[in-house]
């Protein structure tokens, strides 16, 4: 029988890379120390190239500027790469001496290498590993990645206006006022940001609160001028940074050069300007969030006996069954982001205590390993495996700190039996820092699971509660059956981010470390 080492690989091998709106670019900035040369009488002039893996072979992506006679190098070329949560991203940074007489690469010139995951580097912010060479490391050389987010700016602001003493221009009632903002260009042209809503027959009206992004107001540039009409009235021009309770007058062009003794067609005043930080799930990320990742599997007996080759559960000599398929799928890529690869692993349908293994390979051995000692049985009751992990999520609120993030993936090849009891545990769970994953193996009908998965609706507790916010991703494998383990990943887990966005923002919490972080985006390596 093959060895699970390689029944595990054979399933990560699949996973490839897949065209797909990035969720954002990440800059690494690189530097290496102690590079040794091939020749120990003269130093080497280092240049670092960064390789992507896709579909087994590696590319060049980009490379780094040459450092002459330099064994400490710290690179100012960065390397922009797009991040994706839901994929596998592995890089191999190759360190090479390039001479002045040619750019070219040769067997001769290669001084060290490493290979990680992006998932690793941005998940640690700063990795730090030793130059290997052959298989063997090159001396006491070492690289060191740095990750920064090259981010677009989601922040928004929160603007009021109201006015007093608007001119009145209707002849048989008061006049109609709104208001218009436009933000200057660089070439002073004009651009429409916002028209509040018209405040019938009132000459001191109050617009409603409203709210726009800070790059559609001002381009991201917090001194840049905007200028502000009220119906044929023109404003003099401000920036949105003000914060404090200010004014102007409004000015009618015609009158003002009709009239000697014009002052203005009334007052236009700022009430508020807040300024609404929203932070990326790379913010939380770097700034320390863990992803604490747990796995339950169905061992009812409608799996049929592992021993059978028609058995879901049964371990095949050279092909994973859609169990460890998804299993590795979504597993590799959620213990990028747990610094101690702890996972626990629970089965249900079957009497087993719950364990915990290192790593994914750890949780595909403890699966391999136990299925010869289980008497398959019943019946599908997920709630109790939801409630377990929801457990230690409402412990992690006590902290009011982004520290951990619980992703829970349950894989069951059929209908659940204690329905109500499940919608009663996700409606709880997602007042918490948590999302499930349900992953359906088989052929069975699942067509009553998708009400689990708001896409459709809003799931509501069998008491009519609501769900707070989206938090469950339900496929069938069998969707993914001729796909590779990658594109079931990529549907289950594309949504993760935003999951983990909504509930820090929307419970205020900022990323746990953002002081640092925040401070390490402008320091060189």
């Amino acid at each position: 029988m093959k060895k699970m080492s390689n029944i595990y690989e054979s399933a990560a091998n699949t996973l490839g890379i897949f065209n797909s709106p990035c969720l954002t670019k990440v800059e690494l900035r690189v530097a290496c120390k102690g590079i040794s040369d091939r020749d120990a009488l003269s130093k080497p002039d280092p240049c670092v190239i960064l390789k992507m893996q896709s579909h087994g072979q590696w590319f060049e992506v980009d490379r780094t500027e040459v450092i002459r006679t330099c064994i400490n190098p710290v690179f100012s070329k960065l390397f922009t790469v797009d991040f994706y949560f839901e994929e596998v991203q592995r890089l191999r940074f190759e360190v090479h001496d390039i001479s002045s007489n040619h750019n070219g690469l040769k067997e001769a010139d290669f001084l060290g290498g490493m290979e990680c995951t992006l998932g690793q580097i941005v998940s640690q912010r700063k990795l730090s590993k030793s130059l290997l060479k052959h298989g063997n490391t090159a001396g006491k050389s070492s690289i060191t990645v740095i990750a920064e987010e090259l981010s677009g700016n989601d922040d928004y602001v929160e603007l009021s206006f109201s006015a007093r003493k608007l001119d009145d221009k209707d002849f048989f009632s008061k006049s109609d006022p709104f208001l218009e903002i436009f933000r200057v260009n660089d070439d002073a042209t004009q651009q429409l940001v916002h028209r509040t809503e018209v405040v019938m027959n009132n000459l001191n009206p109050a617009w409603k609160t409203f709210k726009v992004s800070v790059n559609s107001l001002c381009s991201g540039d917090q001194d840049r001028r905007l200028k502000v009409r009220s119906n044929s009235y023109f404003l003099n021009s401000f920036t949105h940074r003000k914060q404090k309770l200010v004014q102007w007058e409004c000015i009618n062009p015609k009158y003002k050069a009709k009239k000697k003794n014009y002052k203005n067609s009334g007052i236009v005043i700022l009430n508020q300007c807040k300024i609404h930080k929203m932070h990326s799930f790379l913010d939380y990320i770097m700034g320390g969030c863990q992803i604490q990742f747990t796995v339950a599997i169905d061992f009812t007996a409608s799996n049929g006996d592992p021993r059978n080759s028609c058995s879901l559960h049964y371990i095949h000599p050279y092909q994973p069954n859609e169990y460890l398929k998804a299993l590795v799928a979504v597993g590799e890529i959620c213990q990028d982001y747990d610094s101690d690869k702890m996972f626990p692993a629970f089965g249900f349908g079957a009497r087993i205590p719950p364990e915990y293994k290192v790593g994914i390979q750890g949780v595909v051995e403890a699966y391999q390993s136990c299925l010869p000692k289980l008497q398959l049985y019943g019946p599908t009751n997920i709630a109790p495996i939801i409630q377990k992990v929801a457990k230690s999520a409402s412990e992690e609120t006590n902290t009011k700190e982004a520290s951990q993030y619980f992703i829970l993936l349950i894989l069951t090849d059929g209908v659940i039996t204690d329905m109500a009891d499940t919608r009663e545990a996700i409606v709880h769970a997602s007042h918490l820092p948590m999302s499930v994953i349900i992953v359906g193996v088989g052929n069975a009908d699942f067509s009553d699971m998708q009400m689990l998965d708001g896409d459709d609706g809003i799931l509501r507790s069998p008491k009519g509660e609501p769900v707070l916010r989206d938090i469950v991703q339900f496929v069938p494998f069998r969707n993914f059956k001729h796909a590779s383990p990658a594109a079931l990943a990529k549907s289950v887990l594309a949504e993760v981010p935003n999951q983990v966005v909504d509930y820090y923002n929307g419970k205020g919490i900022k990323p746990k470390c953002m002081s640092e972080y925040e401070s390490s985006r402008t320091l060189a390596p």
